[in-house]
C-alpha cells in the first residue's frame, strides 16, 4: 500500500476530471523504456515460539527496520515511528499485522528483478537471524487467530480496521492474515494498457491457480486451496473484483476513473495525518464538498492515495498491477513477473494470448474467479478445458515472449528459467496449496508446526 511521509508539501488542487484521467496517460512509456516491479509480502515470526511479533516490543518490526539500515536502507517516518525503508531497491514497508513487504524498483529484466529479490531476502535474514527472526512464504497465517496478531502504527490501518467490519465479512482477514506477491507493469498507450487489462484479467484466476498457496486457516485445512483468494470475495464489494467494465467496448482511461469515483473513500492525508473519510464520497471531494475537508478539493496525490484503496483483481495507476497470486517463497516470487512479462510485454504473445479468451463472456469471466479458490487447476473454462490444460498453452506463450525479448545474463541465460517453478506445476497438475495438504495429512501428521520448517525463508 502506499506510503506517505509526514514532510510531505500539499499539492494545488486538481482542476477537472482531464487532470485524473492524466495521469494514467502520464504513465505511458515507449516499448523500450517499459520496466518490471515487483512486489513481496512474507511473514514475520519469533523463532522461539513462533508468535507474530510486534512492532515496539524487543526484537520486533521496529528493531528489524533499524536492522535493515546497515544495508544503506533510508528510514521512513509517520510521526515518530519507522513505518517504512526506502533504497536503491524500492522500498520496505509495512502492512497492517507486520507483514513485511519489498515494493521494488523499476527494473529492465528479470535477472535484475530476481537480483534485487535475492538481496533483499539475504538482508532480511541476516538481520532476522540476529534478532530470532524467521520469514514464511505462504499466502495465508496458517495457525493465527486474528486476535492473536499485532496492528502496525500506520494511521492509514486505523481507519481501514475500523471501515471493513462494515462492508463485508473477511476485510480484516484480508489486512492482517494474507501475503501477495505482485507485478507491476508498463503499457505504452491507451489501447495498449486495454489490451494488456483485459488479457491480465482474464488470466488472473490462471495465476491464482498456479500460486495457490493458503490451505491453512488457525492450524487446519480451510477447504481452499488459496484461501487468499477466497477473502477478497467479501471483503468489500465496492472496490474489489473482476470488474465486468473492463472487458465492454470503450474502456479506457475514462471509464476507469468513474469506477474509481464511485469507490468510496478511505482517508485523506493533511499535515502528517490520516484524516477518516471512510465511506464518502470523491465526488463530494472534488466539489469542495467533502464533510471532513470542507471547501477544500483533492491534489493529484489525493488522487493517487484514493486509486490505491480499490482492490480489483488488476489495478489501474500509471501503471498497472497484477494482483492474484499468493505469497511463496523465493522461486516462486521470481516465476510471477516471469509470468505476466512473457504474456504483456511481446506483442505476439499478447496477441496470442488475447485469442484464448476473447471469446469468455462476463459470466465465464466471473465463474472461473469463482471456482479457483477451491479448485485451482482443476476449474474449467467455458469450453470444459481445465485450467491446468489452459496453462499449458499459456505457458508456452509466455515462453516465447521472453524468448522473443532475448534479454541474457552474465552467463547467456535468458528470461525463460524463471517460467521453470511454473511449469513443473503444470506438468505435475500439484499447486503448492496441495503439496503442502499432502505433507499435513503424511508426514505431518497434522501438525501444522512442521510448516515453518518447510516454508520459511
Amino acid at each position: 500500500m502506499t506510503t506517505r511521509a509526514t514532510h510531505e508539501e500539499l499539492e494545488p488542487p486538481m482542476e477537472s476530471r482531464v487532470d485524473m484521467i492524466g495521469l494514467f496517460s502520464k504513465g505511458e512509456k515507449p516499448k523500450d523504456h517499459w520496466r518490471i516491479g515487483t512486489e513481496h509480502e512474507k511473514f514475520v515470526y519469533f523463532t522461539k515460539d513462533k508468535r507474530a511479533p510486534s512492532y515496539e516490543e524487543k526484537g520486533g518490526i521496529h528493531a528489524l527496520m533499524i536492522g535493515l539500515t546497515r544495508y544503506g536502507w533510508e528510514p521512513i517516518y509517520e510521526a515518530e515511528n519507522i513505518i517504512a525503508l526506502g533504497g536503491p531497491d524500492g522500498n520496505v514497508s509495512l502492512e497492517p499485522a507486520g507483514q513485511f513487504e519489498l515494493s521494488g524498483a523499476p527494473l529492465d529484466n528479470l535477472h535484475e528483478t530476481c537480483a534485487e529479490t535475492g538481496r533483499h531476502l539475504q538482508q532480511v535474514k541476516e538481520v532476522g537471524d540476529r534478532l530470532g527472526l524467521g520469514f514464511l512464504g505462504l499466502g495465508l497465517w496458517p495457525d493465527k487467530t486474528r486476535a492473536e496478531l499485532p496492528i502496525m502504527p500506520k494511521g492509514r490501518y486505523k481507519i481501514m480496521l475500523d471501515h471493513m467490519p462494515r462492508v463485508g465479512t473477511m476485510g480484516l482477514d484480508m489486512m492482517l492474515r494474507t501475503c501477495t506477491i505482485q507485478t507491476n507493469l508498463d503499457y505504452s498507450s491507451e489501447a495498449d494498457m486495454v489490451k494488456k487489462f483485459q488479457v491480465s484479467l482474464a488470466l488472473q484466476p490462471l495465476a491464482t491457480a498456479m500460486f495457490a498457496n493458503s490451505p491453512f486457516l488457525e492450524g487446519k485445512p480451510n477447504g481452499f486451496l488459496s484461501y487468499r483468494s477466497h477473502i477478497w470475495t467479501d471483503t468489500d464489494s465496492a472496490r474489489t473484483g473482476m470488474l465486468p467494465f473492463v472487458f465492454e467496448d470503450g474502456f479506457g482511461y475514462e471509464r476507469y476513473a468513474d469506477f474509481m469515483l464511485d469507490v468510496p473513500m478511505y482517508f485523506v492525508f493533511r499535515d502528517g495525518k490520516y484524516v477518516d473519510a471512510a465511506g464518502l464520497s470523491f465526488r463530494d471531494f472534488l466539489k469542495g464538498e467533502l464533510s471532513v475537508l470542507p471547501g477544500e478539493k483533492p491534489t493529484l496525490q489525493d488522487w493517487t492515495d484514493h486509486l490505491s484503496t480499490a482492490f480489483p483483481e488488476v489495478r489501474l495507476k500509471s501503471f498497472l498491477e497484477m494482483r492474484g497470486a499468493d505469497g511463496g517463497p523465493w522461486n516462486k516470487i521470481c516465476a510471477l513477473p516471469a509470468f505476466w512479462v512473457g504474456l504483456l510485454y511481446d506483442q505476439t504473445a499478447l496477441d496470442a494470448a488475447w485469442d484464448e479468451v476473447k471469446h469468455w463472456t462476463i459470466a465465464d469471466h466471473q465463474r472461473i474467479r469463482d471456482e479457483v479458490p477451491r479448485l485451482a487447476l482443476d476449474a474449467r473454462g467455458p469450453r470444459g478445458r481445465t485450467l491446468r490444460e489452459l496453462g499449458k498453452v499459456i505457458l508456452d506463450i509466455a515462453d516465447a515472449g521472453l524468448k522473443a525479448r532475448n534479454r541474457i545474463n552474465s552467463i547467456g541465460d535468458t528470461e525463460q528459467g524463471f517460467l521453470d517453478p511454473l511449469r513443473e506445476i503444470i506438468s505435475s497438475g500439484k499447486v503448492p496449496a496441495q503439496r503442502l495438504l499432502d505433507r499435513y495429512h503424511g508426514e505431518w501428521n497434522g501438525n501444522i508446526s512442521r510448516i515453518y520448517d518447510e516454508m520459511s525463508f
